[in-house]
Formats: C-alpha cells, structure tokens, sequence
C-alpha cells in the first residue's frame, strides 16, 4: 500500500499588503505543527515534502524535526496562482472560491483555472509517488490544490472539503484503491 498524507499548512500570520504566497507561520501556527506531529507518527512517515511557499515549508520543517525526518521542497506543490489578486475580505474570498471550483474550465481569479493548478499538482504528487513506491509520503501544501487533488480521487466535493480543512490539517489516501483513511483539522 502506498499511503499519501496531504497536509494544509498550519495558520499563516496574515499580512494584508504582502501576497498570501509569502506568508509566515504565526507563533501559534508553529505550536499547532507540533500536535500535528503527533497525528501523523502512527502512520510512521518515510518522507516529508512540501511546496516552495514559506508557510509549507515552515510545517514541513518543524513536523520533520518532530518525526526525526528531512524535509524537502518540491516544485509544482505550490497553491493555486493567484498572486495577481490583492487581499479579499473573508465573505468575498469564500464566494471567489466557491465560484473557482464550481468553474474549473474558466480563469475566475488569478493565473490558473482550477483544471490547470489540479493538472500541475496531480503531476507533483506523481513525480514524488513514483520516486518512492511503497512509502508513506507527506506532502505539505495547500487547501485549494490539495482540495482539487482529493475530489478527484474518491469523489467528493472540492469547495465542501476547501471549507471543511483547518490550519492545519490533513487527509490520509491509500492511493492504490483510492480510499481516504483519515481526515482531521489540528487545533
């Protein structure tokens, strides 16, 4: 069994002016990755990777260090392109989303349609998959891509599980039969 654990990063310190791509953990964000170490040790972790960004890179650094593990970037991991996009109010965010997933074939904000950040993510997490058949992997990323991915693999909603997801939180997929294990928000 090939085990995929997707983690949405822990909670960012929200900088209004600086694109949400360059945010930091907050202090909180940074303790909360400690009992997301917990979580994740029963399912005994080979890997930890995560996106270029650096509130996925902070949680995959420390849940690394908690499990006795390196951490890694990998390209593509990234959340959907929309540095182009200035800071939206929480109402009018929700809405843009629900309309991004609702449309995937149609540019609604940012650089990518849905359809082209879930063909860029799926490609990562298949390069990193096929580099380590048989292992469990944790994939640090982000809640609109890991969204998109999860969706289309065991057929649920992807604005439902978008809204459901925590900072952090994470999804366990045996990815051989498509099933998903486990699901949890980290407070």
């Amino acid at each position: 069994m090939q085990t995929l654990i997707l983690v949405k990063h822990s909670l960012p310190e929200i900088v209004e002016n600086v694109p949400a791509s360059e945010w930091k953990l907050s202090a909180e964000g940074r303790l909360r990755c400690k009992n997301l170490a917990e979580r994740l040790a029963k399912y005994r972790p080979d890997q930890v990777v995560s996106s270029v960004e650096p509130k996925a890179r902070e949680t995959a650094e420390i849940l690394a260090g908690e499990l006795g593990l390196a951490a890694n970037e990998f390209e593509g991991l990234h959340e959907h392109d929309r540095n182009n996009v200035g800071y939206l109010s929480s109402d009018k965010f929700q809405e843009t989303v629900r309309e991004f997933f609702a449309r995937p074939d149609v540019l609604v904000f940012g650089n990518e349609t849905a359809k082209q950040a879930y063909i860029r993510f799926r490609k990562a997490i298949h390069s990193i998959l096929s580099q380590s058949p048989n292992k469990t992997i944790v994939v640090v990323a982000h809640g609109t891509v890991i969204s998109l991915f999860v969706s289309r693999h065991i057929g649920i909603s992807d604005f439902s599980l978008w809204n459901e997801f925590g900072l952090p939180s994470f999804v366990v997929l045996d990815m051989q039969s498509n099933v998903l294990i486990e699901k949890e928000n980290i407070q």
